[in-house]
This record gives C-alpha cells, structure tokens and sequence, in this order.
C-alpha cells in the first residue's frame, strides 16, 4: 500500500515542522522552497508555551536555548540615548519557559531535523495546482509535474499557493497601518547592551536589538496603505524610510544609512489574513498563509503548533484530507484568532501615534518597572517574510 503524500510550499518555520511530523505519522513528504537556500536573516522570535513543548518533543529544545538570544528588558531611549524606563521582557517564572532566538536560526534548526527524512526541493516553486477527487497535480517551475494526495501552504503571507487555490491575495489581506523594516548592523558595531534599546517619535519606533553577535535594527512605522505598494520593491521601500525617518534624533540617520545601503533590508505592510475558510478540497494553508496574526513574535510559535494540529488530523484521516483539513482549522482558529486581536494593542503601546501618547505609554512604563512587570508586548518583532510560513 502506498503511502500517503503531502506537497508543501514553504521552508521556514512550519514547512518543515509539519514534514517532521508527517515523516513520523508514515506520510512521505515533498518540501519545495523558492529561495535557494535557507535565509540567515530574520529578526528575533520567540518560541514558547506550547511551541516549547513541540520542540522538546523534537529534540531541538537545547539547540534554540544554544542560539537564544540574552535579551531580558526593554530600554526606552529619548533623542540623546538617555535612559527613560527599563522593562523586563518576561517575569523570572516565565524565563525557562520561552526561548527567544533570530527568525533564521530557528528555520534552520527545523530544517536540520527534518532533511533526512523529507525531500527538500530548493530554489522550486509550485506554478499550477490542478486537484480531483483522487488528489493533486502540481506544476512546478523547474521539476516535472508530480501529483500527491493534498499540498499545503506554508509560504507567508504573499502565499503563492493561496494565490492559485482561492484567488488574489487582496481579497485575503488586511492592512494594520503600519510598515516594518528590519536590517543587520554592521559585525563590527559593537552592542553596549543586552537590551532591546526603543526610541520613539508619534507614528515612529526605531529599535536595535542585539541578536547574538551581531545587533540589528528595527524601524516600524504607522502609515495609510501606500498606492502601488510592491514587498519585492526595495529601491521603494528606500524612499518610504528616507520619508517616514528622515530629521529623527538619537541613531536614526546612522541606522536610516544602514538601511539604504545594504543588500540585506527586509520590508513588509504588517497585514493581518483574514479568511473564511483556510482549506479548499485537498489544499490546505498553514502558519501566515492562513491566519498572519502579529508582528510582535507569536507567529513562529502558533506555526509549530498549527503544524502539530494539521499533521495530527492528516494521519487521523489518510483517505480523508479534506474533512483533515477542516478538522484542523477548527482546532487552530482557536489559537489565532486571539493573537490577532491583541495585535492592534500590542502596536499602540510599540507605536503610539501622537506625543502624547508617548509620554502616556513611557509614564506607564516607569510603573511597570518600579513593580517589576513584565512588558513582552514592548519587545520590537518582524512579521515573517513572505515565503516563510
């Protein structure tokens, strides 16, 4: 008897979780990436709750806590650097229950567990999806079609293969307002600190974050949709930082140079996928080519869990991947539909929109740390690239 088969699109961070787990469940699976290789960029994410179980569960827990991050406060800054307020990222309880570590890193230890087992396609995309009752035919852009039993999206938030199975990602994808960019520091560019320094103007946040060896800076900003707006477009995205950062105080123009010179700038709208339904027959979606929740690091962790979810249904249902997937989905709609809502309050305390409400959110602050709270919805994050589910 042949084993079922499960083509998904995507090598971030739920790709190859669901291949590590269907490998396990008896499905032989076929992992494509577009890129050609894994991406050693990404800012810090975070790994916890449940997340920290499925990785203990696959044995990479002391590889994430190896390459965590030591950042434990937030620093808020004013145009000189001094120090307004300092906050703890996490109470001492929550420490041991979380592993904050770069988006590229995690990919790569997820990947590692799971290459010997999976096939792993890189620089391949799927062009066409062609589903039957029997299963599906994918068109690939460089191998010979192939057909499987269900194909999964697992490539981010300009998901191709939402694209091709429900339409346009206009349709889906609901702008939050603001506009996020991350780039890496100079290797030289020595870190003073262990802590997320955060400055602010209204409307403007600009972050350094020192990673782990090498800072990298954070610039999020509130913005109405652009007009014409390409994430591909990096001579644009240029002048929308030269525009939104240009006259700002403490490191702005040192970190806004930085940003127009590299070859390595990430920039994204943050929006939010919004859908009815997260299946269509044997195609299914996971991590943000499904439900994009935040930009404030839950979704690498809500993408492990997803992918547990999905592979769990899957091999409860090997004839049935359709009645799987939306099995699947009304078990994770539970997890994601929160953290979507608590985005837009986490970005008003990041981004506060006017002077005054600046000076609000820094006066809280300094409580917060006078009575040791934890703040982790100060902690700058990148939503996920596209591609990167």
């Amino acid at each position: 008897m042949n084993r079922p088969s499960v083509l998904i699109s995507g090598a971030g961070v739920a790709g190859p979780t669901l291949a590590w787990w269907l490998v396990r469940a008896g499905v032989a699976v076929t992992v494509v990436e577009r890129a050609q290789d894994l991406r050693s960029s990404g800012s810090p994410v975070d790994v916890r709750g449940p997340a920290l179980q499925v990785a203990e569960q696959m044995g990479i827990v002391s590889r994430l806590r190896e390459s965590g991050t030591r950042v434990r406060a937030v620093q808020l800054v004013d145009d000189a650097g001094r120090r307004l307020a300092r906050i703890p990222t996490a109470s001492r309880r929550d420490v041991d229950r979380q592993v904050e570590i770069p988006r590229g890193v995690l990919a790569s230890v997820l990947y590692e567990a799971a290459r010997d087992d999976a096939e792993f396609l890189f620089d391949e995309s799927v062009v066409a999806l062609d589903q039957d009752a029997g299963g599906v035919e994918a068109v690939f852009e460089h191998a010979a079609p192939r057909r499987f039993d269900s194909v999964i999206g697992a490539d981010g938030l300009h998901s191709a293969v939402r694209r091709m199975a429900f339409g346009p990602e206009g349709d889906f994808l609901r702008h939050m307002g603001l506009y996020v960019a991350t780039v890496f520091l100079a290797e030289s560019t020595a870190a003073t600190t262990d802590d997320v320094l955060l400055h602010n103007r209204p409307g403007r946040a600009l972050a350094v974050h020192p990673v782990l060896g090498r800072p990298g800076a954070a610039f999020m900003f509130r913005s109405p949709a652009v007009p014409g707006f390409d994430h591909r477009d990096t001579a644009q995205h240029r002048r929308l930082l030269v525009a939104a950062y240009a006259g700002g105080g403490w490191r702005t123009p040192e970190l806004l140079d930085r940003a127009c010179t590299t070859d390595d700038l990430y920039f994204d709208a943050v929006a939010e996928v919004r859908m009815a339904e997260w299946s269509i027959g044997r195609i299914g979606l996971l991590g943000d080519a499904a439900a994009a929740a935040s930009f404030l690091g839950d979704g690498s962790s809500l993408a492990m869990v997803g992918a547990v979810t999905l592979a769990e249904e899957l091999a409860a249902s090997p004839g049935d991947p359709a009645t799987a997937l939306r099995r699947y989905e009304a078990r994770h709609r539970r997890r994601t539909d929160p953290v979507q809502r608590a985005a837009v309050r986490g970005s008003r305390l990041l981004i506060p929109a006017t002077a005054g409400g600046i000076l609000a959110r820094n006066a809280a602050a300094r409580l917060w740390s006078a009575v040791g709270g934890a703040a982790q919805a100060l902690l700058p994050r990148q939503a996920a690239p596209a591609g990167a589910g």
